[in-house]
């Protein structure tokens, strides 16, 4: 089933005219409404009326997160405060948070986007959503528990934590769907196992996860532990939360609903326009956002994009999953390493558990890398002869996959912290500045 034919398998010349237009609106409502929008494009001398192509959004200068917060908290809001009748934010660890404002007309856009994924994920109103995802200022729990009123599912809004509770709440309640971030599901699935309860008898039929950082070897093993297939859900609070991207069944790229964002992939460098399936930095712009249009927003999550229609049947475009951040980059030794790397490298070489810890150190004038990983129960007791050759032989499958060679440290089983939210992968105790 697809729940939006019309638009999920327009024509692209028909798609492309819908987003023009919505553009030149957007365009013109900020530049009209927002004084940050008005006073940036007038010093860089574009205004509404150049955008004449798509093409053109490439004279609009780009936004970021320093300027979404150098405007907190209400400086990007295009309608008057009284009409947003729901406010979001980030956490603000590195600043003043973003502030995300919605009036009621974008909090059914947001349902729609995620009514599409969920679709996608071949729900509907038969199910019943179980929702791990935070409740709080986070935009996650949120955008699933819309989406869930709009397909007519059932929703549990059980928000992150009470891990054995969770697993209570899914076998009395009959919990068809559930949303997590991966490290979240590992865990719930190992404290199931332990409650003497084996998740795939628990009938979970479709996992929606995301909210940090992952790779097909640690979805395996997500989708081995639940016997469910597991979707990717990708999203940001600064655009309107989750559902900019959601794989549908094939699970080969997550489709954009283009007539409600605009994407784009740049070189993170150079800043300039890529083309199809060319890695890069992805770039989104709202174009149906009524209370807080965000245009030309630097995400700087790395993926590609590929017009190719799916196998599904739907013609928007597909971006890959996110391998990395243009700015979260682990540089070492004068390597540039995505931590989605290490953990590649870790799963491949096996006999380890996908909990890991990547600590940078610079104790000298030499970047130094440790990488603690949990053995598995059998190889931690199997003596220290067989410890070293595992150690060894991850040491080997990390430097084939990053060029760099690491110290491997092998921990006891369940000893590095679990987390409920994003998982923090690493530690840099270098002084950088």
């Amino acid at each position: 089933m697809i729940w939006n034919e019309k638009i999920e398998c327009m024509e692209r010349d028909e798609l492309e005219e819908l987003q023009l237009k919505r553009l030149q609106e957007t365009v013109k409502r900020a530049f009209d409404k927002i004084p940050y929008y008005n006073k940036k494009y007038t010093e860089n001398n574009v205004f509404p009326e150049d955008i004449e192509t798509l093409k053109d959004i490439e004279k609009l200068p780009f936004i970021t997160k320093d300027d979404l917060r150098e405007s907190y908290p209400f400086g990007l809001f295009a309608v008057d405060r009284k009409k947003i009748t729901e406010v979001h934010s980030s956490s603000g660890t590195t600043g003043k948070p973003v502030v995300s404002g919605y009036t009621p007309k974008d909090l059914d856009t947001w349902s729609e986007t995620i009514a599409r994924g969920l679709t996608m994920m071949g729900l509907g109103e038969e199910d019943i959503i179980q929702n791990t995802h935070g409740y709080g200022l986070f935009t996650g729990g949120f955008g699933v528990h819309y989406g869930s009123h709009k397909i007519g599912a059932t929703i549990i809004p059980i928000s992150t934590g009470q891990t054995r509770r969770q697993i209570e709440i899914m076998k009395d309640f009959g919990t068809t769907c559930l949303i997590f971030t991966p490290s979240y599901g590992i865990h719930l699935g190992e404290v199931a196992i332990e409650e003497g309860i084996d998740p795939k008898e628990l009938g979970v039929k479709a996992i929606g996860f995301g909210a940090e950082m992952w790779t097909e070897e640690i979805r395996q093993k997500v989708e081995n532990i639940f016997g469910a297939k597991a979707y990717n859900i990708y999203g940001l609070t600064e655009l309107m939360g989750p559902g900019v991207g959601i794989e549908c069944e094939a699970q080969n790229g997550l489709h954009i609903p283009e007539d409600i964002y605009y994407p784009e992939i740049i070189d993170p460098n150079t800043l300039k326009n890529l083309g199809p399936n060319e890695k890069g930095e992805l770039v989104l712009t709202n174009l149906y956002r009524e209370g807080m249009p965000i245009i030309r927003f630097r995400t700087k999550d790395i993926t590609s994009i590929t017009y190719e229609p799916c196998e599904c049947g739907r013609t928007l475009a597909r971006m890959s999953r996110i391998t990395g951040r243009s700015d979260d980059m682990i540089k070492v030794k004068g390597v540039a390493i995505f931590p989605s790397q290490i953990e590649t490298a870790l799963l491949k070489a096996g006999d380890v558990e996908p909990h890991y810890l990547i600590i940078v150190t610079r104790p000298h004038v030499l970047d130094e890398i440790e990488v603690k990983v949990e053995a598995s129960k059998d190889i931690f007791f199997d003596g220290v002869k067989e410890m070293v050759n595992v150690k060894d032989k991850i040491a080997k499958s990390i430097e084939n996959e990053t060029g760099i060679r690491v110290k491997v440290t092998l921990v006891e089983p369940k000893s590095l912290p679990r987390f409920e939210g994003k998982a923090k992968r690493v530690i840099d105790k270098r002084n950088l500045h």
